[in-house]
This record gives structure tokens, sequence and C-alpha cells, in this order.
């Protein structure tokens, strides 16, 4: 009750100078917004950060052809000629933190429906391959190991290649010209959209890498192997074991450089994710210099209140109000300030953090421990920066607040 009763006088008085409570509420409603929608964007970083993580594949190790030295030259990657079938078997068998192996070759081509035609990139790969990318089947199916053996004209779209291809029409049981070659559709793949990169990931024909490799390409090597480990702890030690396989394999003295290239894209966007998440505590750092400030605000008008308010002090006091009393009706005032400039600015920062959604096309969800985190600190703000003038007020002299005109 005593409590409730000091709220409701805070108010009272609150209210009495409703402008002056409005502009002394705004730096702590611009603090907790700023904090709010900071951390919805980091998050939303975070988010696509791990989106891209699911879309690169299941704890994927790619290994590439390398540069060569050429009369002291050193060319760039994909210039070796080294990485075979027999490579990726080698893999698989010999390496047992290695759960799933597809050669790869790639390259661009022109492919041909009816009147329609589109430039895209070819991949020539194992039906494993999307097992590896986690990438689903939308419509249709995928190349078996028969296909593959039998170097069978049959090729998966991805969704780009459909919609500038056939756009509404199904493509399934129709027969396109990859090259000056016909191929059967006999899938389509999920959409996973942009890159980090803004590389479309959808803008591909996926076929057996027997049939590109003899049909479109004219090779016997490859130009990639992906890999899967078994977990992600796994990944380095495996790396470590494919790169002493393949240099045994490649016949490579041991002052000579590799001349393939492993990489395992994970280590990019968890770099990247880190650093988002650095920026968005930064973000939040910086943001809470406006609470830092809207508390500086509440207690100096504390002070300016409790000057105003000196007589009213003194015949409370006179009336039978303690020190306790005093202290706790002006410490609830400055706790009443903050926590509704609080609220204000939750509600701003999730209005602020929707806007950028919409506006950017970022994803910013709402953090439910964000918000309260910014209600405490707003509460602890007020604690904080009113304790000294409601201490103040506190500790004045009766008499000499009788007397004060």
């Amino acid at each position: 009750m005593r409590f409730r009763s000091a709220f409701e006088m805070a108010f009272r008085a609150l209210g009495r100078n409703k402008m002056r409570t409005a502009l002394t509420m705004l730096g702590i409603t611009i603090g907790i917004a700023a904090v709010v929608c900071s951390v919805a964007v980091g998050q939303g970083g975070s988010q696509q950060v791990e989106t891209q993580l699911d879309n690169i594949g299941d704890n994927m190790v790619w290994i590439e052809a390398g540069g060569r030295n050429v009369n002291g030259i050193r060319t760039g990657n994909d210039a070796t000629k080294t990485l075979t079938i027999e490579d990726a078997r080698a893999i698989l068998r010999d390496i047992p933190l290695i759960q799933s192996v597809s050669p790869n070759v790639d390259g661009h081509v022109q492919v041909v429906y009816g009147n329609k035609n589109w430039y895209t990139s070819y991949r020539g790969d194992d039906p494993d391959m999307l097992a590896i990318r986690r990438w689903k089947v939308a419509t249709g199916t995928t190349f078996t190991e028969q296909d593959v053996k039998t170097l069978a004209n049959v090729c998966v779209l991805g969704q780009t290649v459909v919609r500038e291809l056939f756009g509404d029409d199904d493509p399934l049981g129709r027969t396109i010209r990859v090259k000056n070659l016909p191929c059967k559709v006999i899938g389509t793949l999920e959409a996973k959209g942009l890159s980090m990169t803004g590389y479309d990931q959808d803008d591909f024909v996926l076929m057996p890498y027997t049939t590109v490799q003899h049909k479109i390409a004219g090779i016997t090597w490859l130009d990639d192997i992906f890999t899967s480990a078994v977990s992600t702890d796994a990944i380095d030690t495996a790396q470590a074991r494919i790169s002493r396989l393949l240099r045994q394999r490649h016949h490579l003295r041991a002052d000579e450089p590799d001349d393939f290239n492993i990489r395992h894209p994970e280590e990019i966007l968890q770099a990247r994710d880190e650093a988002s998440q650095t920026f968005t505590i930064l973000l939040a750092s910086i943001a809470s210099i406006s609470l830092l400030v809207g508390g500086i605000g509440i207690m100096n008008i504390m002070l300016v209140s409790i000057t105003e308010r000196t007589r009213e002090i003194g015949v409370r006091m006179a009336v039978g109000a303690t020190e306790d009393d005093v202290r706790i009706q002006f410490l609830t005032e400055a706790v009443a300030l903050s926590l509704m400039g609080g609220a204000a600015g939750v509600a701003v920062g999730i209005a602020t953090s929707i806007g950028v959604a919409n506006i950017f096309q970022w994803p910013a969800p709402i953090s439910a421990m964000a918000i309260v985190v910014a209600a405490l600190f707003s509460a602890a703000v007020g604690i904080f920066f009113g304790y000294y003038p409601a201490r103040r007020a506190s500790q004045l002299d009766p008499i000499e607040a009788l007397r004060y005109e």
C-alpha cells in the first residue's frame, strides 16, 4: 500500500508538468529504442549468416583444383588437371571422418527450350551432392547412380532456369538443349535465393558428372570435390588428412606447393557472424550513451523539482512524514519517469525494427530478452540517477523547508 500510494503521488506530481515530464522521458525513450532496434538488426545479421551456413551444406569441405607454376609464373585456381574421380573415391574410402563425397565439373553454357534460351551454369555432380549441400528437390526426382554410370542425358533445374525457360509451365518430362546435348528434365530444386555475396544460387543446371565430363566439357579430370564431414568438430582433422592423402596421390615433393586448395566455407561465414555480433554490441553500447544522458536529465529535473517543492516537503515532514517517506516519494517519481520512458522506447524500438525490416528487406527479429533487459535497465537508470535527489530531499530540515520562499 505504501508503494502504491507513492506511485499515485508520483504520477500526480508528474502530471502537473506534462511538457517537462515528456522532455525528460525523451532521453530514456531514445536510448531504449536505439538498444532494441540495434539488437534486432544485429540478430537479423546473425540470422542471415545462419541461413547461409545452412545453405552451404552439411559440414562441407571443398577441394578445388589449384594453380600451377609455369616457367616461374603461378597460375590462378582451377588451372591444374590433377583432381580425378579416383581421388574422390580414395577420400571416401581412406578417411573415416568423411561421410559422403561428390565429384564436380562445372562451367557456363547456353540452354535452350523452344524459342527461349538462357545463359547459365552447368554442374556435373554425384547424387550425394544434394545431401552435402542440404538441397531439397521441389518437384520430380534427381538422377541416380545408374544415371551416372550410363552417362544419362538427364538434368535437374534450379528455380531461376525454370522461370526463364518455362515461366509458369511444368518443366518435368520436357527436353532442353544444354549446349548441343538434349537433356530430359526429371526434377527441379527448391529455391535458395542469393548468397551473402549476391550470387544467384538457383541459376544452374544439375547433371550427372560423367555426362558433363564426356558429353559437354570433354575432360577426364574434376574441377572440384565436395565432401561432407561426420561432424563440425571433425572438419579440421578431415582437412589435414585430405591434404596429406592428395599430396601422396599426386606425388608432390615436400618442397612443392599443393596443386589443390581445400576450403571450408563455414569459416568465412562464422567470421562474418562474429563480426556481426561485435558490431551489434558496438551499436548497443553507443545507444546506451543515450540512456546515460537520459539518466542525467532525470537527475537534473528531480533536483529542480525538489527546489520548487521545498515548502511541500516541509509540510509533509511537519505532519509526520519520515525521511524514508520523502525519499521513497521522490525515488518513485524518478523510477516512474524512467519506466514510462522505457515503455515508450520499447514501442518506438519495435516500430523502428519493423520499419527497417520492411524498407531494407532485412530480417530484424524482436528479441524478448532485449525488451526485458531494456525495461530492467530503464528502471535501474531511474533508481541510480533518482537516488541522490531523493536522498537530498529527505535530508531537508523541516523548519528551513517551511520558511523557504
